[in-house]
């Protein structure tokens, strides 16, 4: 039964979510120039981001619609592995400690087009990296690849759908993070970045935990047919 296209929208948006709450260098430094230059140079820092990783998103979800219509009987063996790997990467997130990154990096005088090109380039020199990471969440969100790779209008609508929603929720994470720093800006100390990875790395880990044991769940009725 084929997605409802809005729901194939909530599904990408929830997505782009997911793959932006990570505290790496990118997002580090993302928020070090909200905090140290202004809000606007924040949210132009996380565009550039979001820009980039829906480039990413738009290979995982071809790399993905390949994978699984080339296997679709091991659909529920992705969903399982990408469920672990999401375990993986929040127990990595929940342990790694950003503090001294946050006080290693200055950031200097530099336009807002700046700001976006050189975070936009960081980031897809990570892309070895991030694809695999974005195509884990595809599964864990059981995004069909099949679905998108459909023949006529009805796949390249969803193909669409999902990655304009990847951005949507990319770039509401990233806007989101900057107004919220931009707020508390005199309060915000570099060890409260400990306690966000603390949390993300939770809900990442929990999420990775609910598709392993929802995926199985799904098996175990239908065992004995």
């Amino acid at each position: 039964m084929g997605l409802d296209i809005f729901e194939v929208l909530f599904r990408g948006i929830c997505v782009g979510l997911a793959a932006s709450i990570t505290v790496g260098p990118v997002a580090v430094l993302c928020m070090q120039r909200t905090l140290s230059k202004s809000r606007r140079s924040g949210i132009v820092s996380g565009l550039g981001v979001a820009c980039a990783d829906t480039f990413m998103a738009m290979a995982a979800l071809f790399f993905y619609s390949m994978l699984q219509s080339s296997i679709e009987q091991y659909d529920t063996l992705l969903r399982v592995i990408g469920g672990i790997f999401v375990v993986i990467v929040g127990v990595c997130i929940f342990l790694r400690n950003p503090v001294p990154q946050i006080r290693r990096n200055r950031a200097g005088r530099t336009s807002l087009w700046q700001d976006f090109a050189s975070i936009f380039g960081l980031t897809l020199a990570n892309f070895i990296m991030v694809v695999p990471y974005i195509l884990a969440f595809f599964a864990v969100f059981d995004l069909s690849g099949a679905e998108m790779t459909d023949k006529g209008a009805g796949g390249f609508v969803r193909a669409l759908f999902v990655i304009a929603g990847f951005f949507g929720g990319a770039t509401m994470w990233w806007t989101l993070l900057a107004c919220a720093l931009n707020l508390f800006r005199r309060r915000f100390r570099p060890r409260h970045m400990l306690t966000i990875n603390r949390v993300a790395g939770t809900l990442i880990g929990v999420l990775g935990i609910y598709t392993i044991l929802s995926t199985f769940f799904d098996i175990f009725p239908h065992v004995g047919h």
